[in-house]
C-alpha cells in the first residue's frame, strides 16, 4: 500500500495529445493544462517537440516525443535518428513504438537490437525512454517475451499501448507486465483511459505512469472526490 495526494496522482500522468490536425494552439492549450494540474509530461508527436520544449522552459513538466508512431514501421537507423532529432529539439522524454512485424515473427534478436539502440541513445542523453508494446496485436506470450527482452535492455518503462490500434490499455496487461519486468522496469499503461475509476484501476494494477488525453477530467474527478470524503491521500 502507498499513501497518494492529488499531486502524486497528477504527476503520474502523461497529458496527451497525439492528434494529426493538432495545432500549435492545441499544443499550447496541452501546456498549459500540463502546468496548471502539475501533470508529469506532455506526450506529443515527435514534430510538436521544440514548441512544446519552449512553452515548458522553467517548469518540471517533461516534453515526451512519441517516435515511429503509432506504427512503428520503421527501420532501427530511421527509429535512431528520429530520437536524436526529438532530443535535439528539446525532448526530455521518449516514448518508440516497437516493430509489430518483428515481435510477430518471433524475430527477437531484431526486437532487442532495436531496443538497445535506441535506449542507448536515451541513456546517453540521461532521459527516460519508454517502450510502446501496441499489445491488442500481441499474444500473453508475446508480451512476456517482451518484457523479457526489457528487463535486459532496461529501458525506464514498458508501456501497453499507443491508442491508436485496436484496444488500448487492460488491467490484465498492465499486471503481466509489471510480474514480468519486476523492479528493473516500471509499467506505462495507455489507451482508453478516460476517467478516474479506470485511473485507479491502473495503479492499483502496478502502473506508475499514465498516458491519456483526459487526464484534466481525471484529476478534476478525483479531487471531487477526495473533498466528497474529507480526505487529502487516498491508500492504494
Amino acid at each position: 500500500m502507498s499513501t497518494w495526494t492529488l499531486d502524486h496522482f497528477a504527476r503520474l500522468i502523461d497529458h496527451t495529445n497525439l492528434h494529426a490536425d493538432a495545432t500549435e494552439a492545441d499544443m499550447r492549450t496541452l501546456c498549459d493544462e500540463a502546468k496548471h494540474h502539475h501533470f508529469k509530461m506532455v506526450a506529443i508527436n515527435q514534430v510538436q517537440a521544440r514548441f512544446c520544449a519552449q512553452e515548458l522552459a522553467g517548469t518540471d513538466i517533461d516534453t515526451g516525443a512519441a517516435i515511429a508512431f503509432p506504427l512503428g514501421q520503421t527501420s532501427i537507423v530511421a527509429k535512431v535518428f528520429e530520437t536524436r532529432d526529438a532530443l535535439a529539439n528539446g525532448a526530455n522524454e521518449i516514448d518508440y513504438v516497437v516493430n509489430v512485424t518483428r515481435v510477430k515473427m518471433h524475430d527477437w534478436d531484431y526486437v532487442a537490437d532495436e531496443m538497445r539502440q535506441i535506449v542507448a541513445v536515451c541513456d546517453e542523453a540521461g532521459v527516460p525512454s519508454k517502450v510502446i508494446f501496441e499489445n491488442c496485436y500481441l499474444t500473453d506470450d508475446e508480451k512476456i517475451r517482451l518484457c523479457e527482452i526489457a528487463r535486459a535492455v532496461r529501458p525506464t518503462f514498458v508501456k501497453t499501448s499507443t491508442g491508436f490500434g485496436t484496444g488500448g490499455a487492460t488491467v490484465h496487461d498492465v499486471a503481466l507486465m509489471k510480474e514480468h519486468v519486476g523492479d528493473e522496469v516500471q509499467v506505462k499503461a495507455a489507451g482508453g483511459i478516460r476517467d478516474a475509476d479506470a485511473f485507479l484501476a491502473m495503479v492499483r494494477a502496478g502502473a506508475r505512469r499514465i498516458g491519456t488525453s483526459s487526464g484534466v477530467a481525471i484529476i478534476q474527478e478525483l479531487a471531487r472526490r477526495m473533498e466528497a470524503e474529507g480526505i487529502t491521500s487516498w491508500e492504494l
